[in-house]
């Protein structure tokens, strides 16, 4: 390191002496307080990777959706198809699905508490303190759902003194963005008011008469909380949050079919929808219409040297609808809606105890939720015969200019008798999970840089599932459209109770103040998923996925010294029982299958460095190796990547400050992002895939008066490179293969004030 900061001031002219003292006069990068492993530490003594992303990094990255953090945090992928579907992606493990019966297998924590049920765990970003990614599997630390790791988001919370903060922003497509806070409060009680509202017109034209643009955003978020602290050693936070999105349809946009087919996924589409769709669907346009009320208290007692006990309690409710055309065309043939809601209550009593050789905190757990997932139907029977099972040979489904020829057939097959006939059907799933937990960690300083960790959770858990549906017979077809068993609207139920330990050692070795090696062996586990459908008869159709187990061995240096930050790890995961989601059109609805088993080596490393005074320059890259073993027991994934992990990623960028008086300054803040090939189904196909995409990203503007106001304009995507975000979806499993454009080129300017 001092090799390295000796040439950075040999490197700069003589002719500049001013930049030489500056040279000589290293900023120096303070460690990031975090509270990953329940207490309060730098996170150079966390022995894990762990990569941190502060308030005011997340500000001069420009980032301002939980999608976008993902291109700068290694080994993490985040994918938005809406906030009513996101996916969380941590080494190649995604956590996405929605039905009720399915557990997650990334954990998001917001503030403290388990949101990860994938309906209700996008949250908009803003006020945030820092967004904590923990990687590994962390049972012990962010429960059962913690696969492969944690993402967790720690608002700011209300702290004695005054401060505010206004931003409002205009760019290209309509966008406009306003977000701010209040903090006011003494030493004995604070309150912190905060907000965002975010509008955006859709930047996929739809030309399909009373349809809004596709993938507009209508997007609100306010949070208020409450600090109060009667004494030194008793506090309480109370953290009260409402998230609220209005977005248009998502598009689906079809290769094979309309006017998308004609001029390429990335041109105007033509998604309509269904006539029936208010009564059916439970919305006359495509769009989301999601709410989510969260309600979340934490309280700490310092009651002896060294001796604290925390509780935290939290109850989330969540209630999203998303309408969608899911063949990406005119034809009234695959429109569907998901209605998903449900709630979650956790209780959380931690005991905490640090002296100067010894660390450790022991607690208990309690989380239950209950939701259900309702999928909806509509069609009109002779196009779905059609455009499905080409009934009528040469009549075709739909035409480049978005006529649906497959709309005669209903005619044709009843010769004349009939000219439309609706139909309607749908599907509902439920589950009731309840999860009881002891853990602990204890951590002992066995030398004077040496620190050994060993920690274990304990975990009962009873899952209960439900299943429903309503699939009347189709005339002209004498059966069910959709291949599901009709249970005439009965609801069955399946319920079963499991057991597990998960357990996790670690080796932190000081090698200074500001350096650390560790290493880690830690056991993940998805639960297992009582899954249940209907079969003939009807009687209900149950079967058991095991559990999904994973053995994660790990080591890496993290270092904070100077100039210098950074961090590099090496792992190695080795799968039991790999659990894939698939929608196969066979059964009707998603499903998970047993893969078997499957391995992912790989290689993070994130580095920061301030050579002079008002410049800095970050990079990071990950090298992911996930993939299913390439056996013939593990049939047709054998030898598949993980779904929507890239091999490779990376990202590096620089921020420039310049001081033009005491009262402005100028700054620039350029990165770049990389992503390799991936692929967004299981089994992997190369026509559901998106080849290697760099993005190229800026924000720079003007600081005045001490920071006060700012004045900075950005731009995302400065190329405007066309990629897709997702693809395959419900049209693929019809033969349909859908396909979702990522956004675009967006730019504007912002403007900032603080006090």
């Amino acid at each position: 390191m001092r090799r390295l900061l000796a040439l950075t001031v040999a490197l700069v002219p003589s002719s500049y002496p001013a930049l030489a003292r500056a040279a000589e006069q290293t900023a120096v990068a303070a460690p990031i307080i975090v509270t990953a492993q329940k207490i309060e530490q730098r996170d150079l003594d966390v022995p894990i990777t762990l990569s941190v992303a502060t308030g005011p990094r997340l500000q001069e990255l420009g980032v301002t959706d939980i999608g976008e953090l993902s291109a700068y945090v290694p080994g993490l992928n985040i994918q938005i198809q809406s906030p009513h579907s996101p996916g969380f992606v941590i080494r190649g493990i995604t956590s996405d699905n929605g039905s009720a019966q399915q557990p997650p297998r990334v954990s998001v924590y917001y503030n403290g508490v388990d949101i990860s049920r994938a309906r209700g765990a996008y949250q908009g970003l803003f006020d945030l303190a820092r967004i904590e990614v923990a990687k590994g599997p962390q049972a012990t630390l962010f429960g059962t759902a913690a696969t492969i790791g944690a993402v967790n988001l720690v608002p700011n919370l209300a702290r004695p003194g005054f401060s505010a903060g206004l931003t409002s922003a205009i760019g290209n497509l309509g966008t406009l963005r306003e977000e701010g806070f209040i903090n006011i409060g003494s030493e004995r009680i604070s309150a912190r008011v905060a907000g965002q509202r975010k509008k955006r017109d859709g930047y996929v034209a739809n030309l399909a008469p009373g349809q809004d643009d596709l993938y507009a955003q209508d997007q609100l978020g306010l949070r208020g909380a409450l600090h109060f602290q009667p004494t030194e050693s008793l506090s309480a936070d109370l953290v009260l949050t409402y998230d609220r999105q209005r977005n248009s349809g998502t598009p689906f946009l079809s290769r094979r079919l309309g006017s998308t087919a004609a001029q390429g996924i990335f041109g105007a589409a033509y998604l309509g929808g269904s006539p029936a769709s208010g009564a059916v669907l439970g919305g006359d346009e495509l769009g989301i219409d999601r709410h989510v009320y969260d309600v979340n208290l934490t309280v700490t007692a310092n009651f002896a040297d060294g001796w604290s006990f925390t509780t935290t309690n939290g109850y989330r409710r969540f209630n999203s609808r998303e309408v969608f055309d899911a063949d990406g065309s005119a034809a009234w043939y695959l429109e569907f809606a998901e209605q998903a809601k449900g709630w979650q209550a956790s209780h959380e009593g931690r005991f905490t105890y640090r002296d100067d050789q010894w660390r450790a905190i022991f607690g208990w757990n309690a989380f239950i939720e209950h939701g259900s997932q309702t999928v909806p139907f509509s069609t009109e029977v002779g196009t779905y015969l059609q455009c499905t099972a080409n009934v009528i040979p040469g009549l075709g489904c739909v035409d480049a200019n978005n006529q649906v020829t497959a709309s005669r057939a209903t005619a044709l097959l009843s010769r004349g008798l009939a000219t439309v006939i609706p139909y309607s059907s749908w599907y509902r799933n439920s589950g009731r999970n309840t999860t009881w937990s002891l853990f602990g960690d204890v951590s002992w300083k066995a030398a004077s840089r040496l620190e050994l960790l060993a920690g274990a959770r304990l975990l009962i858990e009873d899952r209960r599932s439900g299943y429903a549906a309503q699939q009347p017979n189709a005339p002209l077809y004498g059966r069910p459209l959709l291949p599901l068993v009709d249970t005439a609207g009965a609801t069955y139920t399946a319920k079963r109770s499991f057991t597990a330990l998960l357990p996790r050692f670690s080796l932190l070795y000081h090698l200074s103040p500001a350096s650390t090696l560790f290493a880690t062996i830690s056991q993940g586990r998805r639960s297992p998923a009582v899954q249940l459908s209907a079969a003939s008869g009807p009687v209900p159709d149950l079967s058991i996925v095991p559990a999904e187990t994973v053995w994660n061995y790990e080591a890496g240096l993290k270092i904070a010294r100077g100039a210098v930050s950074g961090a590099v790890s090496v792992y190695y995961d080795r799968y039991r029982n790999f659990q894939v989601t698939v929608l196969d059109v066979s059964s009707g609805a998603v499903r998970i299958d047993n893969a078997g088993s499957a391995g992912n080596a790989g290689v993070e490393a994130e580095l920061d460095v301030r050579p002079v005074r008002g410049v800095r320059f970050f990079g990071n890259m990950a090298y992911t190796g996930a993939r299913i073993d390439d056996r013939p027991a593990n049939g047709i994934y054998a030898g598949d990547r993980f779904r929507l992990q890239p091999r490779w990623q990376a990202a590096a960028g620089m921020m420039i400050e310049h001081s033009v008086s005491d009262a402005v300054s100028l700054f620039a803040a350029p990165n770049v992002t990389y992503r390799s090939k991936l692929y967004f189904e299981l089994p992997n196909s190369e026509a559901i895939s998106q080849s290697a995409v760099t993005l190229i990203n800026a924000r720079a503007g003007a600081r005045l008066w001490s920071d006060r106001l700012e004045i900075a304009g950005f731009v995302r995507n400065l190329t405007d490179r066309r990629y897709l975000l997702d693809a395959g979806n419900v049209g693929g499993s019809f033969g349909y293969p859908t396909f979702i454009p990522a956004e675009p080129r967006t730019f504007g300017i912002e403007i900032s004030a603080r006090y």
